[in-house]
Parts: structure tokens; C-alpha cells; sequence
């Protein structure tokens, strides 16, 4: 493949030609490349969008001579990210989440992932069977924020669990720390198993040089790209990436995404792709410039405000080894004002939307595009919104620590399958413990599941599910928000 083939996007250039020729349209979709559609649909899309909406298997595509501009387009994304093969998906990390856990953990089989992983992995385990070894990142008790996996924990891990097929770690975290993907890569491959990296925030790394590499560049043997938060493609989009010398693995990947894609993918979401990783290859080392340099610009901003500070100016334990620069965490602690009320009067009064708020912290996402002036009005709301609220008789106190994770839970009795597919049932929270989760339940922060499917209910769980719920905290993945009642294992009938 040369150089210059980069340039290119032979998927977009494909969908453009097919859009701009005007065929006449005997084929799916219903609206006919625009007219059939919606009036407000067409005017809130523009015609251009319709136009290039067109079904799988299209001739001069998907179909024709080989290699296909489909096919081209997934190969230059393999080169970019330094693969053996690659994939796009329309239905996000999720899809490839899923796959790799129907390649790499079929019925039985031992699998190490780290305990606050995407619930995607979970779901995937409920299709594929396997038995997981859950790995608990670092994690720091003042802010109440799940870090990263060490290669330390993670050859502890492996060696207690020798059979072990695959080990699944997340970098960078949802708050934008970077785990030692080359020294974990080097701890998997003395323990022979694949190093999985789940990379969804990280789509972006690589293509400038103040950002880490790719996880295979760094000798991950899987690696997935949620293409749609960092590298400039639609929501929903993503990629999945082999290494090169893992051809078995490749094949096992390929026949679980065939099992868990669409038959009828969005060509818009396919070629936003295509045109992300040019754009990222092409131009990526000025966009990415251009971002980071705007976002240093906030967070400098930040460091000036009163009862602010950015996280990853002042602080770097538990195995961070980088920080994500696009990602700008904000310990408002000292303000004395919770975050998550912040947030709600930065969007209420300023209109500024940040990603995510726990008790003690702000994370802002810095897009591509983002720019000096939006750079300082976020500032500027950030100050108002603290000097406002920090006058409050009602919430000037200090912010208490946020209850520790819970001990180490017990490895799970039952696999994430037969807890989800088995008989289930609701009992009061009081009759919980010692009984078997049916449902994966975690609260931001920490982030870190305090129950899983298939793992007994401790005491210690559940004291830290309540103390968070009371602390105004909303329980992902909890069929009864309020923690009355709890979905168990069913027990065995006489």
C-alpha cells in the first residue's frame, strides 16, 4: 500500500459518486435517496445526506472487483492504526466489545477483565459463555475515581489464573488516564495469553506526537476505537483491530462480527469513518494540534479559578502513565460545591454541556475543531457557576471522602450467562446478602462495579451501594433504583 493511498477515503469518494450520479433508485431505503422522506427529516439532513444513504451490497461499493472500495477503505484503517486487519462498526465499541468476547471466551473459558470495563463486556459474556476474572484498577479514595491497571496486578492475576485465555484492560479510562499498555503487553505475552485493549476513548492517540501511541503499537494483541468520541466520525461508530501474527484470532473475530452485524449498515456511519481516518492520517498532527493547544488554553484557565483545579496538572498515581490532553478533569473539592450541582447550573445558566460529573470532579471532552474563544467562555461559566454557588449558605461546606470500594469480591459461583439466562428473581435488599447477583450494578464514581452477574452479594457491597445511593448517586444497571429490592440468582427447586 503506498503513501499516497492515504489520501484517499475510497469508501466516502465510492458513496459520493453513487449520491451525486443519480441512479435510478429500484433499491431500499423506502425514501429513495430523499424524495420519499419526511419534510422536516430532509430539511434538518439536506438532500446531500439522503442521497448517500444506500443499502449494503451496493455494486462499485460492497460488490464488484476486488478489492472493493469497502474492502480498501477497512485496510487503509488496519495501516493507520498499525493492524493486521481492521473492521468498521455501526453499532459502536459495543459490536466489537461483544465480538471479542465470542472469540476469546467461548463456553467455559477464562478470561481476566478489569472490573470496571464497558457493561458491553459483561453483555458479551452473557452471549459467549465464558468465565471472567475480574481485575479492580487502582483506585483513589479522595476523589472517588477508579484509575488503571498496573502490569504488576495484572501478572499477579495471571498467574493465580494460569488458564486464562485472554486478558481485557481499558485505556485511557473514561476520565482520560493511560495505563502501561506496553508493560501489560509484555506481562501477556510471558503468560501466552491476548492482550485486549479496550481504547474506545483513545481513538485519537497516535496521530500527533504528544499523545501515546496506538495500543497495538505498543503490543496489544486486539484493540478497539470508539471512532465517534475522539477521532471525528458519527456517534455510533467505531473500529476493531488485529494485530499482525494472529491470524486464528482474526478469523474467530470475523465470524463473531458476522453473527453480531446488521445486514443492513448505515453507509453514513461507514463512510464517516473512512473520511475520520484520513482526516486523522492527513491532517491529524495540525487538528489534533489545534485541539490540544486550545484545550491547554482551558485548562491554564481552570488553574486560575478559585476552588478549581485540573486533575491531571498535580496528580499521577496508581500507574498513570499519561494523560489524555483532550480530556480536562476538574477537582472542585475545595470549592465546597458539589460537581454535579456545578454542572447542572453550567447547563441550565451558560448553556455549557461538560461529559460527565461525579461528587468531586468535571470532565470536559475537548472536541476537534474546539477553538481559543469557547476555550474561554467555558472558563469564564466555570468561574461564575463556583463564585454563584460557593455563596450558598446551603452548599458552602466541605465536600466529604467518598466511602472506599468494597473489599474484593469473591470470583464469581456462576458464569455471566447462566446468571442472566437462569431464573431470576426480586428480593428485599435485607434478604440479599450471601445470594447471587443477576444484574451489574455500579455508581459514578467510582466507577467500579460493586456487584456483577454471577458474584455473591457481600455485606461490604452492598453498605457501599447504599451509602452512595444516599449520597444522591444514581445506580447504573439497578432494576430498582431506589436499592429496595435486588434481582438474584433464583435458587435450585426441590
Amino acid at each position: 500500500m503506498a503513501a499516497d493511498d492515504q489520501l484517499h477515503a475510497p469508501y466516502l469518494e465510492a458513496l459520493q459518486a453513487y449520491g451525486q450520479r443519480g441512479p435510478d433508485r429500484l433499491h431500499v431505503p423506502g425514501h429513495g435517496g430523499g424524495p420519499g422522506a419526511d419534510a422536516a427529516l430532509a430539511a434538518a439532513l439536506g438532500p446531500a445526506a439522503l442521497s448517500l444513504d444506500i443499502p449494503q451490497d451496493t455494486y462499485g461499493i460492497d460488490r464488484g472487483p476486488r478489492p472493493t472500495p469497502s474492502e480498501r477503505a477497512e485496510a487503509l484503517a488496519a495501516a493507520a492504526y498499525g493492524a493486521a486487519r481492521s473492521w468498521f462498526l455501526t453499532n459502536g465499541a459495543t459490536q466489537g466489545n461483544q465480538a471479542i468476547c465470542l472469540a476469546l471466551a467461548p463456553p467455559g473459558a477464562t478470561i481476566v477483565v478489569q472490573r470496571n470495563s464497558h457493561g458491553s463486556v459483561i453483555d458479551g459474556l452473557v452471549l459467549s459463555g465464558g468465565a471472567p476474572v475480574y481485575l479492580a484498577p487502582g483506585y483513589d479514595a479522595g476523589l472517588g475515581l477508579a484509575t488503571v491497571v498496573t502490569p504488576d496486578r495484572l501478572r499477579a492475576t495471571l498467574q493465580a489464573h494460569p488458564h486464562a485465555t485472554a486478558a481485557l484492560l481499558v485505556s485511557p479510562t473514561y476520565f482520560g488516564m493511560v495505563a502501561d499498555v506496553a508493560g501489560c503487553a509484555q506481562v501477556a505475552q510471558e503468560a501466552g495469553v491476548a492482550l485486549v485493549v479496550d481504547g474506545a476513548w483513545g481513538a485519537h492517540f497516535g496521530f500527533h506526537p504528544s499523545l501515546p501511541p496506538t495500543p497495538l503499537r505498543a503490543g496489544a494483541a486486539v484493540a478497539l476505537t470508539s471512532t465517534h468520541k475522539h477521532g471525528g466520525s458519527l456517534t455510533q461508530s467505531a473500529m476493531l483491530h488485529v494485530a499482525a501474527g494472529r491470524d486464528e484470532l482474526a478469523g474467530a473475530l470475523a465470524r463473531s462480527l458476522r453473527l453480531l452485524r446488521t445486514t443492513s449498515p448505515s453507509s453514513l456511519l461507514l463512510g464517516s469513518l473512512d473520511a475520520a481516518r484520513r482526516q486523522l492520517v492527513v491532517r491529524g498532527s495540525r487538528v489534533l494540534g489545534d485541539a490540544i493547544a486550545a484545550g491547554e488554553r482551558l485548562r491554564d484557565g481552570i488553574e486560575r479559578i478559585p476552588g478549581a483545579r485540573v486533575l491531571d496538572r498535580s496528580w499521577s498515581d496508581h500507574g498513570v502513565v499519561a494523560w489524555d490532553p483532550l480530556r480536562v478533569v476538574v477537582d472542585v473539592r475545595e470549592s465546597g460545591v458539589p460537581a454535579t450541582a456545578l454542572t447542572d447550573r453550567l447547563r441550565e445558566v451558560h448553556d455549557v454541556q461538560p461529559e460527565l460529573a461525579t461528587h468531586t470532579s468535571i470532565v470536559l471532552v475537548v472536541p476537534l475543531g474546539f477553538t481559543a474563544a469557547r476555550a474561554d467562555h467555558a472558563v469564564a461559566s466555570l468561574e461564575e457557576a463556583i463564585a454563584t454557588m460557593a455563596a450558598e449558605p446551603d452548599l458552602r461546606r466541605p465536600l466529604a471522602a467518598l466511602p472506599a470500594p468494597p473489599p474484593a469480591a469473591g470470583q464469581p459461583r456462576c458464569s455471566p450467562r447462566a446468571a442472566f439466562l437462569g431464573r431470576r428473581e426480586a428480593v428485599p435488599r435485607a434478604e440479599a446478602v450471601g445470594r447471587l447477583s443477576a444484574e451489574a450494578i455500579s455508581a459514578y464514581p467510582p466507577g467500579i462495579p460493586s456487584l456483577l452477574p454471577g458474584e455473591p452479594i457481600t455485606r461490604e457491597a452492598l453498605g457501599q451501594l447504599v451509602s452512595l445511593h444516599a449520597a444522591g448517586l444514581r445506580l447504573h444497571g439497578a432494576s430498582d433504583p431506589e436499592l429496595d429490592t435486588l434481582v438474584v440468582v433464583g435458587e435450585a427447586q426441590p
